[in-house]
C-alpha cells in the first residue's frame, strides 16, 4: 500500500499559506467595505491587479531558472508611453498592440541573448535594460500625458458576456502556466532553477530554456504596459520607480524561491491579489496613508515567512532518523 504523503508536503508550498492571508484580508475589506464582494467591487479588484499580475508573471518565469529580471518596470513604461502616443495615430489599437509585444520581444531577447548564450550576470544586465528603457520612455514622453483609444479602454477593462476582461486574463495566465509547466521546457525550468550543473551533466539544454524564460518574460511585459495604458488612460514614464518593487514582492509573497527552482506563476496570481487587497482593506479601516509602507512591509515579511515554512518543516524532518 502507498504511504501517505507527510503533512508538510500537503502544505502545498508557499502558495497555501498565501491563498490563506489573501482570504483573510478580503474578509476584513469585505466587513469594513460591504461593497467589496459585489459584482463592481470584484471588476474593481481584477482591473487594478491585472497589470502587476501580467509583470509577475513574467518575472516569474525567469526567476524560477535561478535567473533575476530588473527590466520588467522599464518595459512596462516604455510600452505604455508608446501606447498613449500611437494608438490613436495610423497604429491603431491592434497595430500598437503588436507594436508594444514587440518591444517587449526584442527587450527580452537581447537580454537573454546577453545572459543565456554569453553568460553575463542577469542582474547587471537587466539594471543595464532598465536604465535603457527609462531613458527612452522619457525621451518618447518626457511627462505624464498622452491619451489611449477609447477602443483598447474598452477592450480591456470591460466585459465579455458579463465576464470582467480582466479576470479573464487572470484564468487564461493560471491555465497556460499549468500547460506550460508541465511541457519539457517546463520541467527543464525548475530542473535549472534548481541545480544548472546537474540540469546540464542531465542533458537538459540551459541556456536555451533560459533564453525561452527571457523572452516569454518580455512578452508578458509588453502586455502589461499595453493593459496599463487602458487603465489610467494616458502615459507616464515615471511608472518603473515603484512598479519593480511590487513585482518582486508579488512573486515572493506567492512562495517562489528568488534562489530558483521553487514556486510558480499560480502563487505570484496570489501575491497579487495580496497586494491589491491590502491596499484596499487598509484604506476602508481607515489606516493613514503614511502608515501603508509600514503595513506592506509586514505582511509581505509575514507571508515570505510562511512561504518558507513548509520546505523548512520538510527539511528538518528529512534530517530525522528512520
Amino acid at each position: 500500500m502507498a504511504k501517505a504523503s507527510p503533512w508538510y508536503r500537503r502544505l502545498g508550498g508557499g502558495a497555501t499559506p498565501a491563498m490563506l492571508l489573501l482570504i483573510l484580508m478580503l474578509g476584513i475589506y469585505a466587513v469594513y467595505e460591504p461593497s467589496a464582494l459585489t459584482s463592481f467591487g470584484i471588476s474593481n479588484l481584477l482591473n487594478n491587479a491585472i497589470v502587476l499580475a501580467l509583470a509577475a508573471t513574467g518575472l516569474t518565469i525567469v526567476v524560477l531558472t535561478g535567473e533575476f529580471d530588473l527590466s520588467g518596470a522599464g518595459v512596462v513604461a516604455i510600452c505604455n508611453v508608446m501606447a498613449a502616443t500611437l494608438s490613436m495615430g495610423a497604429p491603431g489599437s491592434m497595430g500598437t498592440l503588436g507594436l508594444v509585444l514587440l518591444v517587449g520581444l526584442l527587450v527580452g531577447a537581447i537580454n537573454a541573448y546577453l545572459i543565456a548564450i554569453l553568460g553575463l550576470q542577469s542582474l547587471a544586465v537587466t539594471i543595464g535594460s532598465l536604465i535603457v528603457c527609462q531613458g527612452i520612455a522619457l525621451v518618447l514622453l518626457p511627462a505624464p500625458g498622452g491619451e489611449v483609444a477609447e477602443a483598447i479602454i474598452s477592450g480591456v477593462t470591460g466585459d465579455l458576456f458579463g465576464i470582467p476582461i480582466a479576470g479573464i486574463m487572470f484564468v487564461a495566465l493560471a491555465l497556460a502556466w499549468t500547460f506550460l509547466k508541465n511541457t519539457r521546457w517546463g520541467i527543464a525550468v525548475y530542473a535549472v532553477g534548481a541545480d544548472p550543473v546537474a540540469s546540464r551533466l542531465s542533458g537538459l539544454n540551459v541556456p536555451t530554456t533560459k533564453f525561452i524564460a527571457f523572452v516569454l518574460a518580455g512578452l508578458c511585459y509588453g502586455a502589461a504596459g499595453f493593459v496599463y495604458s487602458a487603465e489610467i488612460g494616458s502615459g507616464d514614464p515615471r511608472i518603473s520607480d515603484s512598479f519593480l518593487l511590487y513585482m518582486f514582492a508579488a512573486v515572493a509573497i506567492g512562495g517562489t524561491s528568488l534562489m530558483g527552482g521553487r514556486g510558480g506563476v499560480r502563487g505570484s496570481l496570489v501575491g497579487v491579489g495580496i497586494l491589491t487587497v491590502m491596499q484596499k482593506m487598509l484604506f476602508a479601516i481607515g489606516v493613514a496613508e503614511f502608515y501603508t509602507n509600514i503595513f506592506n512591509g509586514l505582511i509581505m515579511i509575514a507571508a515570505i515567512f510562511f512561504g518558507q515554512l513548509s520546505p523548512l518543516v520538510a527539511r528538518i524532518a528529512r534530517r530525522r532518523p528512520a
